[in-house]
C-alpha cells in the first residue's frame, strides 16, 4: 500500500502477543521462527497497518507475572549479575517504590555496556518472517533502571544514562519501519519524568527510522500498578524526540483525554482503544465510538494510529486474536472504509 493509498488513521499493536503452546511445550530457534510468523501472518490478515513480531523471544516462564521482558534485556547487559541472593532480596525490598516486584532482576556490579545484547540480530530474525513494514520494540532505559539493585554507581541517574547509552548504541542498526521504546514505569513517578525523557532521548536520537513512544499504567498480573494521570505528564510527552506516542486510554477515565489536548502537533496521538486488562472483546461500533470521542476533543487529525492499550501476552490467544480483528473493524468503521 502506498503512501497515498494508507488510511488517515493506521491500526497497530504494542508488542508482545500470547506465546502459542506449541512453542511453550517444544521450544526451539525454528519454532520460535515459525511462531513469529504466525504472529505476523494473523496481524496482517486481520489488517493491521504496522504490526508487531510478538515479542515470543523475551518470554520466561520462571517470570510468569511480568513475562520475563525485563530479565531478557538487564541479564545480557555486560555490568550486571543475574544470580540474586538473599542480601540482594533484601536490599531491593528496603526500594518502597517497586513492592510489587519480589526481588530485582539483577544486580549492577560493574559499568554497563552492551554486554551480549543483540537487538539488530532480533530485528533481523523478525524481519525474515514479517512480510512486510513492522515495529520493533524496546524498554525504555528508565523502566529497566527500575528493577536494578545498583551496587556499583549508588547513583539512580548514572545508572538510567549507563543504559540509555548501551541501548542507544544498537538501535542505528535495527532493520524496521519504527522503532517503540516502551515505558510503564515513569506515569506512576512524574517526579522523575524529566530523567527518564533525558535517557529516552538519548535512545530515540540514535533512531534512523520512525520513532515512536509507548506509554502505559503498568499490566502486572494483568492489573495497574501505577498511580497518575495524563495530565501530570503533558510536558513530559512534549520533551521527547518521538514521531509518535502510544498510550493507554481505554482502560483510563474519559478525563484523560482532555489533558491530551495540550500534547504538541509534531506528536501524533496513538489513541489506546482496546482494553487489554479485560476479555470483552471491543466491538468494531464500541471502537468507532472510542476514535469519534477522542476526535472531537483532541481535534481532527489528531489520532494517527489507534492501538490496544498494551501489549496482548496475559490474554488468551483467542481473546487476542479477536481484539486485533475488532480493531481494524472499528478503524474501517469510523473512516467508512469497505
Amino acid at each position: 500500500m502506498t503512501a497515498s493509498q494508507s488510511p488517515r488513521i493506521l491500526t497497530t499493536t504494542v508488542g508482545s502477543y500470547p506465546v502459542p503452546d506449541w512453542l511453550a511445550a517444544l521450544p526451539s530457534e525454528q519454532a520460535l521462527l515459525d511462531a513469529t510468523r504466525v504472529v505476523f501472518n494473523l496481524q496482517r490478515e486481520a489488517g493491521i497497518d504496522l504490526p508487531t513480531d510478538g515479542e515470543l523471544y523475551r518470554f520466561d516462564v520462571n517470570h510468569p507475572d511480568t513475562n520475563g521482558m525485563i530479565e531478557y534485556f538487564v541479564h545480557k547487559l555486560g555490568g550486571i549479575r543475574s544470580e540474586v541472593g538473599r542480601r540482594d532480596t533484601a536490599a531491593f525490598r528496603a526500594k518502597s517504590e517497586m513492592r510489587f516486584r519480589l526481588k530485582p532482576a539483577a544486580v549492577v556490579t560493574g559499568a554497563i555496556s552492551e554486554g551480549v545484547l543483540n537487538l539488530p540480530e532480533d530485528c533481523a530474525r523478525a524481519a525474515s518472517v514479517a512480510g512486510g513494514p513492522f515495529k520493533f520494540t524496546l524498554t525504555s532505559p528508565y523502566m529497566l533502571a527500575r528493577t536494578l539493585l545498583d551496587e556499583h554507581y549508588r547513583d539512580f541517574q548514572q545508572l538510567t544514562l549507563a543504559i540509555a547509552d548501551a541501548l542507544a548504541a544498537q538501535v542505528g542498526d535495527l532493520n524496521c519501519a519504527c522503532v517503540q521504546v516502551d515505558e510503564a514505569n515513569v506515569p506512576g513517578n512524574p517526579a522523575d519524568a524529566p530523567l527518564a525523557a533525558e535517557a529516552i532521548n538519548r535512545v530515540l536520537d540514535a533512531v534512523r527510522v520512525e520513532k515512536a513512544v509507548h506509554f502505559c499504567f503498568g499490566n502486572y498480573g494483568g492489573q495497574t500498578i501505577q498511580r497518575g494521570t495524563w495530565a501530570a505528564l503533558v510536558s513530559f510527552l512534549n520533551s521527547l524526540h518521538a514521531n509518535h506516542l502510544v498510550l493507554e486510554l481505554a482502560h483510563r477515565p474519559p478525563s484523560d483525554l482532555e489533558a491530551l489536548k495540550d500534547v504538541e502537533a509534531r506528536l501524533g496521538i496513538g489513541l489506546g482503544v482496546v482494553d487489554i486488562k479485560v476479555n470483552h472483546i471491543e466491538t468494531p461500533e464500541e471502537i468507532a465510538r472510542a476514535i469519534e470521542r477522542a476526535e472531537r476533543i483532541l481535534g481532527p487529525n489528531r489520532v494517527r494510529y489507534v492501538n490496544p492499550d498494551c501489549g496482548f501476552w496475559m490474554l488468551k490467544r483467542s481473546v487476542a486474536d479477536r481484539k486485533i480483528a475488532a480493531l481494524v473493524k472499528g478503524r474501517d468503521l469510523y473512516l467508512g472504509r469497505e
